[in-house]
């Protein structure tokens, strides 16, 4: 099972590029007590046995992991949803791309904390001949949004020391803005 919801997200936003997606839409939003992430991607999609085999953790198709029997990503993130009153949804079709939405309600017992999402985000920007992610994160009614392709025409390439320092900074600094920890200009380290 994931950790934390990042660990859910990584998972689900690596699975849309192992598909060769082009483009993937990340929405990771708060309202209140319930988290919703929805990852939509232009990858190869899956059929409906396709689909239907991606949820049981005893099958994988061997693309992502070639040396692994299982596949437990998917399975996890539905268990780990519905565990804790949440919800699990996975659409999908050939040529068509896939569309995954989960939710947690984050006052149950057993939702998973949140994790590092600046280092995930991070991470997942700067993932080898990553595709366009677009990122919109909410807490509430505080939002930030960006691209893949923003951050590279700012920052350079993704994938260097300097940059993923300066990429981390960035989500660290808009991670604390949405949550409500900046106070004219500095974090409140509290």
């Amino acid at each position: 099972m994931q950790a934390t919801q990042c660990d859910a997200v990584t998972e689900i936003v690596e699975n849309a590029f192992a598909a060769g997606a082009t483009e993937i839409r990340l929405d990771w939003i708060r309202r209140g007590p319930r988290l919703e992430v929805t990852v939509r991607d232009d990858g190869r999609g899956m059929d409906a046995e396709t689909r239907r085999k991606a949820l049981d953790p005893f099958w994988t198709d061997g693309a992502k992991h070639p040396e692994r029997k299982v596949g437990l990503g998917l399975p996890f993130v539905q268990q780990a949803a519905e565990q804790c009153g949440g919800s699990f949804a996975l659409e999908s079709a050939p040529g068509r791309g896939t569309t995954v939405a989960f939710a947690f309600d984050l006052a149950n017992v057993d939702a998973p904390p949140a994790g590092d999402v600046a280092a995930t985000l991070t991470e997942l920007m700067a993932y080898p001949g990553a595709a366009d992610l677009a990122v919109r994160r909410a807490e509430d009614d505080r939002t930030y949004e960006v691209r893949r392709a923003e951050l590279a025409a700012a920052l350079g390439d993704l994938e260097q020391a300097g940059t993923l320092a300066l990429m981390k900074q960035f989500f660290s600094a808009n991670e604390a803005e949405i949550r409500n920890e900046v106070q004219h200009g500095e974090i409140d380290a509290g």
